[in-house]
């Protein structure tokens, strides 16, 4: 699916020896985090080929951000994704993470290796109480108080039936590749436990989980980033 008929999206693309590595925001979230520009640079000087990107209504890119769902952000990446030639290292942050393994499953084909930081996939399910559930089913929208920033974040009942709809921790993930989680087990926004069970589900025998005892969910101190990096080249050929 190309995004003709969807926002434009704004990136940054750094051409290099391949395969692309790609990074995958998390929710609300953009392509000028801490870990997007490190792994940039990263690249930038080791001559490999790197892509961050905005999804639509976030950050540079077009359109409005209550009107998104995460199959829409999916279609986002696959977007990316097919504007490039050959295989593609996804890098997955939080809400990335899901992202990133959709986009997997879509373009098996293309995608070689996987990074997840964090990675929350069906957290519409677990990251929400039933009363918040039964809130956005019947206002529509749901705010909560933001950690990261000033103003709330903001979830709407389209995002959240969305993400219902992709859930995948029901069974096996059809995923071969070599695959490397990071996870904070400080973290008060992705339990650790998730991520090791999630490690159990993906298909390929090359999975390792990574964690880090006193990390948090963003994981952007500097011994973070430079276990992101080690994971990233532990993965590309």
């Amino acid at each position: 699916m190309t995004d003709t008929l969807r926002p434009q999206l704004a990136f940054h693309h750094t051409p290099g020896r391949g395969p692309t590595i790609v990074f995958l925001p998390g929710y609300a979230s953009d392509m000028t985090g801490t870990k997007a520009i490190a792994l940039e640079q990263w690249a930038k000087a080791r001559g490999r080929a790197f892509l961050r990107f905005d999804y639509a209504g976030c950050g540079q890119s077009e359109g409005a951000f209550e009107e998104q769902a995460l199959a829409d952000w999916r279609d986002d990446a696959l977007a990316m994704i097919d504007r490039l030639d050959g295989p593609v290292v996804l890098v997955g942050s939080s809400m990335g993470g899901w992202i990133m393994l959709l986009a997997a499953l879509a373009r098996p084909d293309r995608v070689a290796a996987l990074v997840g930081i964090a990675p929350a996939p069906d957290f519409t399910d677990w990251g929400f109480g039933q009363d918040e559930k039964m809130y956005l089913l019947q206002h529509g929208r749901l705010e909560r108080a933001n950690p990261y920033g000033p103003a709330p974040t903001v979830y709407t009942r389209r995002f959240w039936q969305s993400g219902e709809a992709n859930r995948l921790m029901h069974g096996p993930i059809a995923f071969d590749g070599p695959v490397r989680f990071l996870q904070g087990q400080a973290d008060p926004d992705v339990p650790w436990h998730r991520t090791v069970a999630l490690a159990q589900l993906i298909r390929s025998p090359h999975v390792q989980t990574w964690l880090v005892k006193d990390g948090d969910h963003r994981l952007s101190r500097e011994d973070d980033l430079a276990l992101l990096i080690r994971a990233v080249e532990d993965v590309v050929p």
